[in-house]
């Protein structure tokens, strides 16, 4: 059920925001009355909080299984976010929720700046220095922001298509 939960939450602020969705309307997606949901999520935050974590986490080990496969770091994560968006058809979520992020509760904000620190910090582990890493975190987020707005996926692609950095192969092996 709480799976059943996050996924409709995730879709709705994925496409809407956080203001996008309401206990309600998860109910009526999932097919069970908001009570269920109160009973899981005690409130809006701690399932916005709960929903973005997991995403975090799910993004992550996307980014990571594919810098396994011998991707480096900036590929992997511009195709995973590539895939949110072709795939899914819809924002990154923490990107979506960090949009009015000084509107969100602390819990709900903490998980959303979690996401971009890991992100930040995976690049600067991998090589990158900190305002490149800044950089091409902007430039996926931004890619996907405006393929969305526009609607016009191949924006996404033509913009980041040349991300390409130099690394020190020995830190793209630890």
């Amino acid at each position: 059920m709480t799976d059943a939960i996050m996924d409709a939450a995730e879709r709705r602020i994925r496409s809407s925001g956080y203001d996008g969705f309401s206990f309600r309307d998860i109910a009526a997606d999932v097919g069970v009355k908001s009570a269920s949901i109160h009973y899981h999520f005690p409130t809006k935050e701690k399932l916005a909080a709960a929903v973005a974590r997991r995403y975090t986490d799910r993004f992550v080990t996307a980014v990571e299984q594919r810098v396994a496969g011998g991707e480096d770091i900036v590929r992997a994560s511009r195709e995973v976010f590539r895939d949110a968006l072709c795939k899914d058809g819809k924002m990154c979520l923490c990107g979506a929720l960090g949009a009015t992020a000084s509107d969100l509760s602390d819990e709900v904000r903490h998980e959303v700046q979690r996401f971009f620190r890991l992100g930040l910090d995976r690049f600067q582990q991998a090589g990158l220095a900190p305002v490149d890493a800044v950089r091409v975190l902007a430039v996926l987020e931004g890619a996907m922001l405006t393929a969305n707005v526009l609607e016009d996926r191949s924006l996404f692609d033509a913009s980041t298509e040349g991300l390409n950095f130099d690394f020190d192969e020995e830190k793209q092996l630890e």
